[in-house]
């Protein structure tokens, strides 16, 4: 077992590949989301690839969709337990 690395219990993401996992995880395509949200496809692409910012109104929105909470998107990488560490 000397040959194995422990694995790492967290695993950094970028607000656009929080919104594709979670689009992801609810089985809808981006053109579905782009119906739900009537937010453009190539929008919705474009926040996924991180080319545009996510913004606070579309995050809303898109939490809205997806059944989650907007931090979630906004702050793919907070770990509530390490900033009361500071």
């Amino acid at each position: 077992m000397t040959q194995f690395r422990p694995a790492k219990r967290r695993v950094a993401v970028s607000v656009g590949e929080s919104v594709r996992i979670i689009r992801e995880l609810q089985e809808l395509s981006q053109n579905q989301l782009a119906r739900l949200t009537k937010i453009p496809q190539a929008t919705i692409s474009a926040i996924e690839n991180d080319r545009i910012s996510l913004g606070v109104e579309r995050a809303k929105v898109l939490a809205r969709a997806l059944k989650c909470h907007p931090a979630v998107l906004v702050f793919p990488g907070w770990d509530e337990n390490k900033q009361h560490a500071a």
